[in-house]
């Protein structure tokens, strides 16, 4: 299924940074390392087919790599943040995104969608999962799991056709195969309580699903629901 042509989101900021240790805070015992504060670019930049240029992650287990070359989210989930953690200035780059869109959502957006650029060339491949250290960076520790709850967690893009891109480019959408997984879909999926196992390997079965994702839903499938909430309760407190 081929997409119409006039639907396009607005790249309202761009935004890229290397892994840096960070301030220990009140955990002075548990340093860490992260590439999620993002210094923002005002002219064009080069999108390579892991990272835009200058972009890099210290966790390259969970962070990274074909499937997660870019990192977007939406600017219209600031104001709900703003309410839901006034202390802290949310705006453009705040979650450590690649990539700030206007006018999109997670409920706009599906698994394996492919937008142009200029001549860049990138496709949907999977929600982000938050982790611990998006708490830990703003230094609240429900942030994390807030994030997960509401859904409002943003997506990584896979880049098709490397390029050149610039803030206030439009995205437009030239192809969409699989209208009935939007990344919010894909998110009420992969949190579900209880999970559903139909429903995760219908998912797993996009072929424009990140290879994580499908390997997580098709191997939780046959597994028990306690050792899926481990796994998952682990990687929002840190542990793997």
């Amino acid at each position: 299924m081929t997409a119409a042509t006039d639907t396009a989101f607005r790249i309202v900021s761009i935004h890229v940074g290397r892994p840096r240790a960070m301030d220990a805070g009140d955990d002075p015992g548990k340093p860490w390392t992260s590439g999620i504060i993002k210094d923002r670019v005002d002219g064009p930049i080069g999108v390579g087919r892991e990272n835009l240029d200058g972009d890099g992650q210290a966790d390259l287990v969970h962070h990274g790599g074909v499937d997660k070359a870019v990192l977007a989210y939406p600017a219209v989930h600031f104001p709900f943040w703003k309410q839901e953690f006034p202390d802290v200035q949310w705006g453009d780059g705040t979650f450590g995104e690649n990539l700030t869109i206007a006018e999109a959502d997670e409920t706009k957006v599906c698994i394996g969608d492919v937008f142009e650029i200029g001549d860049c060339v990138l496709q949907v491949s999977q929600p982000r999962q938050p982790c611990w250290k998006l708490s830990r960076r703003w230094r609240l520790p429900k942030l994390a799991v807030r994030v997960q709850q509401t859904r409002r967690t943003g997506w990584y893009f896979r880049v098709l056709s490397t390029g050149t891109i610039r803030p206030g480019q439009c995205m437009h959408l030239t192809r969409r195969d699989y209208p009935e997984f939007t990344v919010a879909f894909a998110n009420d999926v992969m949190f579900a309580k209880p999970r559903d196992a139909a429903l995760d390997l219908r998912l797993a079965a996009c072929e424009a699903l990140s290879a994580s994702w499908k390997k997580t839903l098709t191997t939780r499938s046959g597994g028990s629901e306690s050792d899926h909430q481990s796994s998952v309760d682990a990687r929002l407190r840190g542990d793997s």
